[in-house]
């Protein structure tokens, strides 16, 4: 149940296996995401997030068993660990709430925002050197994400605040996976963070119900297996390389959403989502280039 040394970890092949895991975790995340979008026409946020939370649990439980249960009792983080997961919850809600009021664009482009809160934070909660080159990386991802989502007309509003706070909340759960992660295994935190999800998404169930069908049970348990194996390969990246590497790796679920989108919906993207999308894939080239330059 020990994380791995945390020096090794900061290697440089380390740190591009990092890169690698993110890239792979927000790719689950898109199909997860898709997923989730289909459900929500039929079944309320809160029993999907309840269902995949009961679903990535039994996951941890079976691999994990008993000495996994046992350092959860144990882990002198505990508050910490709670802590993360309160605050992940808090972001969801807020998210959810402002995509009720926003069009998808803009909602992405706000939300996109996480990436440069993390990388603000790296260097004064981590103490992370944030180079020149991994400011390039997240600056040109973003501007990527403008060009692809085509966010104008966004106004000041309730649900723009939402969106940012959901953004800064998502930005700062980094930050503390990351401080997580070297002090306990990615299937604690990840046993922890969807039991505050299961009991927070339960409380918010009672009297709104509805029970699926086996269609739609089936795509429930589909979202859980999914979230569950993007959550494990997301935390298992934080380890090897720094958040403010990782924060870049983001921004490619933009481009795993536009393949998605053609090979499900036959969706073409614009002139300007190619031109994103094309700025977002450099700006990753332009990080495993200079992270393969750190010494080992």
């Amino acid at each position: 149940m020990k994380p791995p040394a945390w020096p090794a970890a900061l290697s440089r092949h380390g740190v591009l296996l990092g890169i690698g895991l993110g890239v792979l975790a927000h790719g689950l995340f898109t199909i997860h995401d898709a997923m989730v979008k289909l459900l929500t026409e039929t079944i309320p946020v809160w029993e999907i997030l309840f269902v995949r939370a009961a679903v990535i649990i039994a996951f941890c439980l079976t691999i994990g068993r008993r000495p996994l249960i046992e350092r959860a009792i144990a882990t002198p983080v505990k508050g910490a660990l709670l802590y993360r997961g309160v605050m992940m919850l808090a972001a969801w809600l807020c998210y959810y709430s402002a995509a009720r009021e926003m069009p998808l664009a803009q909602l992405l482009s706000l939300y996109y925002a996480a990436p440069l809160v993390v990388t603000l934070l790296a260097g004064p909660l981590l103490g992370e050197h944030v180079t020149r080159a991994r400011w390039a990386a997240i600056g040109i991802g973003f501007v990527g994400v403008m060009f692809a989502s085509d966010p104008f007309g966004v106004r000041l509003s309730v649900a723009t605040g939402l969106v940012l706070t959901a953004a800064a909340l998502w930005g700062y759960g980094t930050i503390l996976m990351r401080r997580l992660a070297r002090a306990e295994p990615s299937l604690l935190q990840i046993l922890t963070t969807n039991s505050v999800f299961l009991v927070g998404s339960g409380i918010a169930c009672v009297g709104d119900w509805r029970t699926p069908d086996l269609a739609r049970l089936t795509l429930l348990l589909a979202v859980g297996i999914s979230g569950g194996i993007a959550q494990f390969t997301l935390f298992e990246g934080v380890r090897f390389a720094p958040a403010s590497v990782l924060a870049t790796t983001e921004y490619t679920a933009l481009v795993w959403a536009f393949l998605l989108g053609f090979a499900i919906w036959g969706d073409i993207p614009s002139v300007s989502v190619t031109v994103g999308a094309a700025l977002i894939l450099s700006a990753g080239l332009l990080l495993v280039m200079t992270e393969r330059r750190v010494p080992s």
